[in-house]
């Protein structure tokens, strides 16, 4: 399994040495997490059927699209620490909390619940990676975690709405 950190470069902004690896590992698996996320979202948009699909079409490509962007700047921040983010399909499945979707066709009923559970993990993960970077002194990376945060809680309250009709 490849190591989700290489050699951490020492940056002269305070953090030190092994907080900068701690939060890069941290912000390697949630990177991971937010790979599987995303293509999970982006199948279910492509593979979507039934009376309500152009909604759901709609609301996967939203969601993918802000998945992707949080993705980047989770990438951004390991590389502001000092650390090299991870970027391969083989690097993020075997660093991920999250399951893949699987390979067989599901119902949009099935979908929705399968990403609000995921929505609702990374919530939950993301609260004890808060604590974690914030013990380690990692203010910058707690309050980028913070907002992401609050984009998983969004996106989980718009499924948990649509699954509610």
């Amino acid at each position: 399994m490849p190591t989700l950190t290489k050699e951490i470069n020492q940056i002269g902004t305070g953090l030190k040495r092994d907080a900068s690896k701690q939060s890069v590992i941290m912000l390697n698996t949630l990177l991971a997490d937010e790979h599987v996320l995303y293509t999970k979202t982006r199948n279910f948009h492509w593979n979507v059927t039934g009376i309500h699909f152009s909604t759901l079409h709609a609301l996967f490509e939203e969601q993918y699209e802000v998945i992707k962007l949080m993705a980047d700047e989770i990438a951004e921040r390991t590389r502001k620490v000092g650390g090299f983010a991870i970027g391969s399909m083989r690097a993020f499945s075997q660093h991920t909390r999250l399951e893949d979707a699987p390979d067989t066709q599901m119902t949009a009923e099935a979908m929705l619940l399968d990403l609000l559970e995921d929505h609702e993990q990374m919530i939950r993960d993301l609260r004890n990676d808060i604590d974690t970077v914030t013990e380690l002194g990692d203010t910058g990376t707690a309050d980028m975690l913070t907002n992401i945060l609050r984009r998983h809680e969004t996106m989980a309250w718009m499924l948990r709405s649509t699954l509610q009709s």
